[in-house]
């Protein structure tokens, strides 16, 4: 265990100051010195060393420091030619002298470059007096509070307490200490001090508990609000939460609540101050946690037809094992409806006395009773979730025993059967919130010409074709499931309604003669082999009918296929093996908490609407959609577990994170952090990664914790989140373990920062100056149909789309954001009228091709290129109105700053806001080459 005192207070800082550390002195023409920095014992001067001066000469005094400037943010920085290799984090100037010259450094971390840029702005503030300033004041109302926690045990006024007790009370404020770790920091102090004895006083009490519980990267974060106090007023913590946290109208009355809430101290509540105890336990706590509370109710549009929907399936539900041996048991389902699952499997054979099983046929799985399962489903159906539950029934048994299936399902299930005949003048699947509290039957249905009590149809039997790929029987075939003809009772096929079990054909077929109330079940080879050869048929498809796709038989282990391979597709029902942990399933969970954990997700709108252009294989920017940059620093990790079967590795830990995208081709990547050597309790990172985010609505981010290690990397916790449910700002990631449970007291803590959200601090890691860099903007372009009259009218949507593209690229500048409120709604109704026109084509579009001599490949080829405009203008309009919604809301966030701010004061509305005002420029800076060296 590491034993170096960290950093708490900015007496830490200064003294560290007074030790010295190696700097990087950067320069002009890329030019960069190593020198040892350090400041004066009598805090008067910085110097360093060695250097080709005397040592008068190597030197700035503090009182000529003028600003200690974070970042990379000086002529020297931006002109030198390896800056791109500098750390953001690690860079920092000192601005100094009449002619504000700069000295430009870089750190070896993080923590160093905080350590001097804290130490400085203090000393700069205080001057010589800033110890005695810290020791006499500030740093008090922390002191206090330890101080009476430890009377507070110390009950008889002895001026010591047990080692246990002390323990114990540290443990108690800071549950994810480790006891072992307490004790050998107060057994250290003791033999520092050559002390015999278990007895604790109160200034070592005092002592331990800053040097455990303080984190220095949080320390950190609140100096760089607080004006150089050692805690946050009202006002500096709204500038916090909304810079940071992006939070919306916020007010000194939601500062003091929160302070309030968490501020541990009396002294800070009733001042209004928020010491780092309490910005620390705040940071910590579930209103700062990186999923978006909005998102755990059911948050999205639930009035579309079902088939809209991505839905949370179970493959083999009864299934706890694998697919060939394993037991089959009613807790399968039990677990499966309890984590939201909307679509189970039931696989239904003849068994004995009468009743039928469910059990894998043509394997060696064992059997449940079938009226035991409807039992459990009828008990724990809407458990989870009010929106209807599909129940795939594969049913293989024979008519007298389908008889019983019906009766059991009739007499259990009762009214939530949902029976209704479907429409046939209507074109969609009714909405999961027309279906709410119904369970709906997918199987086969007789055709409606059989009149009879009984009929002939077709049935997939995945069991038999699991013993074939076991090597029983040859397959010619192995894309497709075999089928096989069976009997089936006419009152099984009556509980089928809108959920009807159909062979797929191909998709020219399906798109003329299927039904919406039909679905389709695909083998997960064969749904790949679609998803390869023809994306854009499959999401065609996806948007008016339910497919279902299924694990393929050679998964015997019950291991899980990807998800994101078919739901990229627009493919709603992707079933999975919900007893086998890992990537995959981690990945189904994720996604589904992000409307409530309902079990139902409204698919992109771009996989929704029929007249829309859109590739599950493209590796490149969506047509019509506006591409998201994430920017992600993974600063820390607190209490990471030893992976489960470590123990030859005793208590040490070497962890790293990877940060996975997973989502469309164009967005699937991943990078790691550096390893921190034996450090499982308290590991900094402190770096950076960014993301380009092509098809937010449709990315998740993954990350994962792994233990370095020689044999092979173990895991240690994971947390799955959908794009779209980050929030920005500082937050804490809760790890989970490789079955989903939380792992106690474990995180990770974050940075998190997206292109046109709110929070997340400086523009650049919000990515709106990613743009500046290009040499030239890019404008959507729009593609040629070769049909004279149609291709007319999107000639005539160019202009008002590079108009619309000016004005939301010049957004990063102020002065732009009136031409924007002034000009938006006249480029958008010009975008919208030209998709209109263009639409009054579309039902004759292909009579109109033939027409202009369009055959075959040039025909299919128009279609697609309508569809691609189509999808621009409308992409294109819609980023327009956001753009305009988002500028209006940022006027007004800049309202309530100058209200929170006292700069609406009487008097100030008719101030000449054309004037410069000297004091909210940026001081400038001015290179001294004399100092270089």
């Amino acid at each position: 265990m590491p034993t170096e005192k960290k950093i708490s207070s900015a007496s830490d800082c200064i003294n560290s100051m007074v030790e010295g550390s190696e700097l990087k002195k950067v320069r002009s023409n890329s030019r960069i010195y190593h020198r040892y920095f350090l400041l004066d014992a009598d805090m008067q001067s910085l110097r360093w060393e060695p250097s080709k001066k005397d040592s008068e000469k190597a030197k700035i005094d503090i009182k000529s420091i003028k600003e200690v400037r974070t970042g990379k943010n000086t002529d020297i920085f931006r002109s030198n030619g390896i800056s791109d290799q500098i750390s953001e984090d690690c860079a920092f100037s000192v601005i100094y002298g009449e002619n504000y010259e700069s000295l430009d450094l870089v750190a070896n971390s993080a923590d160093v470059a905080n350590i001097w840029v804290t130490g400085l702005r203090y000393l700069i503030s205080y001057g010589k007096h800033t110890l005695d300033m810290l020791e006499s004041s500030q740093d008090n109302m922390r002191t206090s509070w330890v101080s009476q926690m430890f009377s507070e045990i110390d009950v008889d006024n002895l001026g010591h307490i047990t080692l246990c007790n002390a323990v114990q009370c540290i443990r108690d404020l800071n549950p994810g200490l480790k006891t072992s770790k307490i004790e050998l920091k107060f057994k250290e102090l003791h033999k520092s001090k050559d002390k015999a004895g278990t007895e604790v006083t109160k200034e070592e009490f005092v002592e331990v508990f800053h040097e455990l519980c303080t984190r220095p990267e949080i320390y950190f974060l609140l100096v760089q609000f607080s004006s150089n106090k050692e805690f946050l007023d009202t006002k500096d913590l709204m500038m916090f939460l909304e810079a940071e946290q992006g939070v919306a109208h916020i007010n000194e009355e939601i500062s003091l609540e929160i302070i309030n809430k968490y501020e541990p101290s009396k002294e800070g509540q009733e001042k209004g101050w928020l010491s780092i105890d309490g910005f620390t336990k705040y940071l910590m706590s579930p209103d700062c946690y990186i999923f978006d509370p909005e998102h755990k109710k059911v948050c999205q549009d639930m009035k579309q037809p079902l088939s809209h929907y991505f839905i949370n399936s179970s493959h083999n539900t009864y299934l706890i094992e694998d697919q060939f041996r394993g037991p089959s048991d009613i807790t399968g389902y039990i677990r499966a409806l309890k984590m939201g699952c909307r679509s189970v499997e039931l696989d239904v054979w003849d068994g004995p006395d009468n009743e039928p099983v469910i059990y894998t046929g043509h394997t060696m799985t064992s059997q449940i009773v079938f009226r035991s399962v409807i039992d459990i489903i009828n008990k724990y159906a809407f458990f989870a979730s009010e929106y209807p539950l599909i129940l795939c029934l594969e049913n293989h048994c024979s008519i007298k025993q389908q008889k019983v299936m019906v009766q059991h399902m009739k007499k259990i299930l009762g009214d939530k059967l949902y029976t209704t005949l479907p429409n046939a003048e209507e074109s969609y699947l009714p909405s999961p919130d027309v279906l709410k509290g119904r369970i709906l039957i997918k199987a086969k249905k007789l055709s409606s010409h059989c009149s009879g009590v009984e009929g002939d149809v077709t049935d997939e039997d995945e069991g038999a074709e699991m013993s074939q790929r076991m090597g029983k029987e040859n397959v010619e075939q192995p894309n497709n499931v075999p089928m096989k003809r069976f009997q089936l009772c006419k009152e099984l096929s009556e509980l089928v309604s809108i959920c009807k079990s159909v062979q797929f054909k191909e998709f020219q077929v399906s798109f003329q003669v299927q039904k919406y109330w039909e679905v389709c079940s695909f083998n997960e080879v064969l749904a790949s082999k679609y998803a390869n050869e023809n994306p854009g048929d499959f999401v065609n498809y996806n948007k008016r009918f339910l497919a279902r796709v299924f694990p393929s038989p050679m998964r015997i282990d019950s291991s899980n296929m990807n998800p994101q391979d078919f739901w990229k597709c627009g493919c709603q029902i992707v079933a999975m093996n919900f007893q086998t942990p890992g990537l995959m399933m981690d990945l189904n969970i994720g996604w589904f908490r992000q409307n409530g954990n309902c079990g139902y997700v409204l698919r992109p709108a771009i996989m929704r609407e029929e007249v829309s252009f859109f590739s599950a294989n493209t590796k490149d920017s969506v047509p019509g959609v506006s591409p998201q940059l994430l920017h992600i620093k993974i600063i820390s990790g607190q209490n990471f577990p030893k992976p489960k079967g470590s123990g030859a590795k005793g208590d040490v830990v070497d962890p790293y994170v990877y940060v996975e995208i997973h989502g469309i081709p164009a967005d699937c990547a991943e990078q790691r952090t550096k390893t921190v050597h034996q450090n499982g309790d308290a590991p900094i990172f402190d770096e950076s990664f960014e993301f380009q985010i092509n098809l937010p609505e449709l990315a998740m981010v993954r990350f994962v914790v792994l233990d370095d290690d020689y044999i092979g990397d173990e895991f240690i916790g994971q947390y799955t989140i959908p794009f779209e449910c980050l929030q920005t700002g500082y937050r804490h990631v809760p790890l989970q373990s490789l079955t989903g449970e939380v792992l106690a007291h474990a995180s990770l803590f974050v940075h998190v920062a997206i292109t046109n959200r709110r929070g997340g601090g400086k523009p650049h890691k919000r990515g709106l100056s990613v743009r500046k860099g290009k040499k030239s903007r890019e404008y959507a372009s729009l593609r040629t149909l070769w049909i004279k009259t149609v291709d007319e009218v999107f000639k005539n949507a160019q202009p008002p789309i590079r108009d619309a593209t000016d004005l939301r690229e010049n957004m990063q500048m102020i002065q732009s954001l009136k031409a924007v409120i002034e000009n938006a709604d006249a480029v958008y109704e010009k975008i919208v009228h030209c998709q209109k026109a263009a639409m009054e084509f579309h039902e004759h579009l292909h009579s109109i091709g033939t027409k202009e001599g369009l055959k075959e490949r040039k025909l299919q080829k128009a279609v697609e290129s309508f569809t691609w405009n189509i999808t621009i203008l409308k992409g294109q309009a819609d980023l327009l109105k956001y753009a305009k919604n988002e500028t209006l809301e940022n006027l007004k966030q800049i309202h309530f700053a100058a209200v929170s701010c006292g700069l609406n004061k009487p008097g100030t509305e008719n101030a000449d806001v054309q004037k410069p005002r000297r004091s909210l420029e940026v001081i400038p800076e001015k290179a001294n080459d004399e100092t270089g060296d």
